[in-house]
């Protein structure tokens, strides 16, 4: 790739830049505030369906599974996933994204959509969320991370469930 790169035109470049910022970002994430969530069984680093069926409660937990256990085994960017997580966790989520003393929406923009240095995160994985904060909250995140150190140091896992369920029920 390095050896293809290294030969591109300025003129190639700008076109391809132009191309991929020009794609309109989708999710293959759906939210689903729920009691009580299916089994699951850990298979390619990643929970899936039991094929035993059953549920069990869900507590204070993100269980994100794959709709179609074979396209995401087979690593198709385009699988859909239904994310469970806990009743009440997008108004909570919504308000700690939109309200409060430091509001995502200050820095990521209404939409979530950030800019510059600042991240898109509408429509992300509440998982890679949830991951992002707590690494964040636990120094294992470096760069300028700074005003999101203040943000979440106070957070409870349930503050990172909720502000993950919300962001990634909204569109890219």
């Amino acid at each position: 790739m390095m050896e293809i790169a290294k030969k591109l035109t300025a003129e190639e470049i700008d076109e391809a830049a132009n191309y991929f910022s020009s794609l309109k970002l989708g999710s293959f994430v759906k939210v689903v505030e729920t009691d009580s969530v299916p089994k699951t069984f850990v298979t390619g680093g990643m929970l899936a369906k039991s094929p035993d069926g059953g549920s069990e409660p869900i507590g204070q937990r993100i269980i994100e599974v794959p709709e179609d256990l074979q396209r995401a085994e087979n690593r198709d960017p385009r699988t859909p996933f239904t994310a469970y997580v806990p009743k009440g966790s997008l108004e909570k989520g919504r308000s700690l994204v939109t309200g409060g003393p430091q509001p995502c929406v200050s820095c990521h923009n209404a939409d979530l959509h950030g800019s510059g240095d600042i991240p898109h995160i509408g429509g992300r994985s509440p998982s890679y969320i949830v991951r992002q904060l707590y690494d964040i909250q636990h120094g294992k995140r470096s760069g300028k991370i700074a005003p999101m150190q203040q943000v979440v140091s106070g957070f409870k896992l349930e503050d990172m469930i909720a502000v993950a369920a919300y962001v990634a029920s909204r569109e890219p």
